[in-house]
């Protein structure tokens, strides 16, 4: 089988699963595992580089109120290369071109191939995308002994942090305008010992003010830029310090969104374990290995 990934989190669910040597074409931003880059790229960004997150969030409201994609996708090389199936999303204008168009695209192709959305609102549905992956692609083995592994990791963070007291938390997913993270966050934040305290659980990431952040009177911000590494985040957290020292939380992290948990692949697990070790440092080791210096704290 020949497969297209049009999206990152199901980029790195198709190597999970062994299907890494499938895998024909990817979009740019598709950086895990390193395999993935020596595929052929089939998209590119279409918003200039060095743009605050204010222009940013300016920039992708203006040209998706217009009906424009953020991205391009290079339809030429999509037909060259032939896939039997395409992975993309619905669920977010700004992560990947559209599937409208992808769809219209592949139903145009002398063989046209299977277009499957991958679209997991619930940190459950990321575990149903990979049962619906495995039955298209026959890879039911792989997929079994993943989400065992995964089980198995998030009952042992749950264990850990039992009986433990519950901090509030906001996890914030852009800074300029400041926005909630939803969907699959709440859950997590809840499975690793805190309670969400603006998320709300299979729902959108909602644009908020700062106002109603430090009314929410958390005790963790975590610093969480849809698509940002650490570093990237710290400097965010950085640039509007003076918000977030006027929310009044006791601790705020800035950690990796864009490997851990702004994809709804199968890192979410390793976001877990990040966080449930920022809220319950006595009860969660230290992250090692990958995960070691993924969460910086800011000094305000």
């Amino acid at each position: 089988m020949r497969i297209v990934s049009l999206v990152p989190h199901a980029t790195e669910l198709l190597f999970a699963l062994d299907l890494g040597d499938q895998v024909v074409g990817v979009t740019h931003e598709c950086d895990h595992p390193i395999e993935a880059g020596e595929r052929e790229h089939i998209t590119r960004d279409l918003l200039p580089s060095g743009l605050s997150a204010a222009q940013i969030d300016a920039a992708v409201r203006e040209r998706t109120e217009a009906g424009q994609s953020i991205y391009a996708l290079d339809e030429e090389l999509l037909r060259e290369l032939e896939p039997d199936l395409i992975l993309t999303q619905q669920l977010c204008a700004v992560c990947a071109v559209s599937h409208d168009d992808v769809r219209a695209i592949a139903e145009q192709m002398p063989d046209p191939p299977t277009v499957l959305s991958l679209d997991p609102k619930t940190y459950g549905e990321t575990l149903v995308d990979v049962r619906t992956v495995a039955q298209v692609t026959g890879a039911r083995d792989a997929a079994l002994k993943l989400i065992a592994s995964t089980s198995r990791r998030v009952d042992a963070v749950r264990l850990a942090v039992r009986g433990a007291p519950r901090p509030r938390v906001a996890a914030l997913e852009w800074m300029d305008p400041v926005f909630v993270a939803g969907h699959w966050t709440p859950q997590l934040i809840e499975m690793a010992g805190g309670e969400d305290a603006l998320g709300f659980v299979g729902e959108h990431s909602e644009q908020s003010t700062w106002e109603t952040v430090a009314a929410a009177r958390p005790d963790v911000v975590v610093v969480m830029p849809c698509g940002y590494d650490a570093a990237r985040a710290l400097e965010e957290a950085r640039t509007y310090a003076d918000h977030l020292r006027r929310v009044g939380a006791g601790q705020v992290v800035a950690v990796n969104a864009s490997a851990y948990f702004s994809r709804p692949g199968p890192r979410l697990v390793d976001g877990l374990e990040l966080l449930a070790w920022i809220l319950h440092p006595d009860r969660v080791p230290e992250p090692a290995g990958d995960l070691a210096g993924q969460a910086l704290a800011v000094e305000l």
